[in-house]
């Protein structure tokens, strides 16, 4: 049985029954369907303020800042891959290339510094993720940084290890005349009893005892710069300066096989053993000038001597008799 509701009618002070038409049902039911849709969106629009839920766009945001973030992890350990990879070529650098060609090691600071003056990340400030940014693209400054000091020390190597090249092709390091061709080591560097006066005096290279005609050999790469005979007891001699201070001298040749200004190498046949100037027996009188001065040709042998050669060489060197010139 359907509730009879009542209202109060003040005319006839008593309570009679309120009427139910078809009409006032319809708008009841209207009314509790639009406020129930008001208060649907009022709470909806109360839950979207909180943290709890994320319209759409949020939520693709959101998911968008997690791949970025992602993204940032995989780069950071790049860096850092890179980095190791560079830091072990920085200790090749350092205490091998650097080390080999005499050459002062980078200090760690230069290979490092960062970058002074104004804020370079100031257009990256104020994002959610801003420290993690600065932090990268500070990383990624200072490995720029640290890679063109590498490349920049590489082209340093590079052009220390040509002129490392041309200098030990320079120097005079091989035996002027071949073992095959000696007769004898006839003396070596130092005082020795003079051929003419009979008298101890400063013999200032080797002599290499040989048959007239013997090949002699340019000790290292060179340019002639005398094949005459105007020095005073030399006879025909031939002078080669192999730059960095050395010079090479090969005297009492019989003939030259060379002309002043001509480029030489080493092992090329400059001239051939002769008997001229202030000689008593067919042989090569050798020296080697460093920056002037006459030095112990015997020191320079590595090039084509064994070690039990080179030792021989030391024990006829040594001895003190007589030169032959």
């Amino acid at each position: 049985m359907a509730k009879v509701k009542y209202y109060y009618d003040p005319e006839t002070l008593s309570y009679r029954p309120l009427a139910s038409g078809k009409t006032l049902k319809i708008s009841n039911f209207l009314l509790f369907i639009l406020s129930s849709f008001l208060f649907g969106v009022l709470v909806l629009f109360g839950l979207l303020s909180t943290e709890f839920v994320n319209t759409p766009k949020e939520l693709l945001q959101e998911r968008e800042l997690k791949n970025y973030e992602f993204q940032f992890d995989i780069l950071n350990q790049r860096v850092e891959q890179m980095q190791k990879v560079l830091a072990e070529i920085e200790d090749r650098d350092n205490n091998i290339y650097r080390a080999y060609f005499e050459a002062n090691p980078i200090p760690e600071e230069q290979r490092r510094a960062g970058f002074g003056g104004v804020n370079r990340y100031q257009k990256l400030e104020g994002f959610g993720n801003s420290e993690q940014i600065i932090e990268t693209t500070r990383q990624l400054d200072i490995l720029s940084k640290m890679l063109v000091v590498q490349s920049k020390s590489l082209e340093e190597i590079q052009q220390l290890a040509e002129n490392k090249e041309d200098f030990l092709a320079a120097i005079p390091s091989i035996q002027p005349v071949r073992n095959e061709d000696l007769k004898r080591m006839a003396s070596g560097f130092g005082w020795r009893i003079d051929p003419f006066t009979k008298k101890r005096r400063k013999h200032n290279g080797m002599d290499f005892s040989a048959k007239r005609g013997t090949p002699v050999y340019a000790t290292g790469d060179g340019v002639v710069i005398r094949a005459d005979n105007r020095a005073s007891g030399y006879g025909r001699h031939i002078r080669i300066d192999h730059g960095y201070g050395y010079v090479s001298l090969y005297a009492h040749l019989n003939k030259y096989n060379v002309k002043k200004r001509q480029k030489v190498k080493r092992g090329e046949i400059i001239g051939y053993v002769g008997n001229t100037g202030r000689s008593v027996a067919p042989h090569l009188h050798y020296e080697i000038l460093k920056d002037g001065v006459k030095i112990n040709p015997l020191n320079f042998y590595y090039g084509n001597l064994s070690k039990e050669e080179f030792d021989a060489l030391i024990q006829q060197a040594a001895q003190e008799n007589q030169s032959l010139d």
